[in-house]
């Protein structure tokens, strides 16, 4: 039986990211690949991008609607507890092997919440990092504190992740995930270019 590899992406952003890994698990014979949207991508104010997503190639598997009216602490607090629920619904039933998550925004931090009350390991992309934002750098270290890999984008934030008491031998530097993202452009040829 294939391992369920959950990829979670809330944003746009985040989900250009995780694009190039994602289509490595899709290519894989290895892994039964699911992908949850929720957050901005489900928002009119930010075009619905999960529409990308499937543009791309990808099926959906699930969506957790967050319903984020505003930016204020009331809204943020209601999402986050809505998104929770969302995510424990899914994962009681599908009961992933893997939850895979990248960054420090509250949609991830709803999905982490819920795959640890569920004892599901959670691998973290981009933990250690720094941001003097008021909920921003503790929502990252609080994934980080519930995760079980780490993969970070310098050795300064794999130092960090450790500092934060997490096993040296599971805190991986693997770059920033971006970069790979390069190798899979289209370019343009010198003539293309030259026009």
């Amino acid at each position: 039986m294939k391992k369920k590899i959950f990829f979670i992406t809330g944003s746009r952003a985040e989900y250009g990211l995780l694009q190039g890994l994602i289509k490595r698990f899709d290519d894989s014979n290895s892994f039964d690949l699911k992908i949850i949207v929720s957050g901005m991508h489900l928002l009119d104010q930010f075009g619905r991008t999960a529409k990308e997503i499937k543009k791309d190639g990808y099926k959906i598997s699930h969506k957790v609607f967050m319903d984020l009216k505003s930016d204020s602490e009331k809204d943020i607090s209601y999402a986050i507890s809505k998104g929770i629920k969302g995510f424990s619904d899914i994962f009681q039933k599908e009961k992933p092997s893997l939850v895979l998550v990248l960054g420090d925004r509250f949609e991830i931090f709803s999905a982490a919440v819920a795959s640890m009350i569920y004892r599901i390991p959670i691998a973290h992309l981009h933990g250690g990092e720094s941001t003097e934002t008021l909920i921003d750098e503790p929502i990252r270290h609080s994934i980080t504190k519930m995760s079980h890999l780490h993969f970070t984008s310098t050795e300064q934030y794999r130092d960090r992740v450790i500092q934060l008491g997490e096993d040296p031998s599971k805190v991986f530097n693997v770059g920033a995930i971006g970069i790979d993202n390069i190798f899979d452009l289209e370019l343009y040829s010198k003539k293309e270019l030259e026009n």
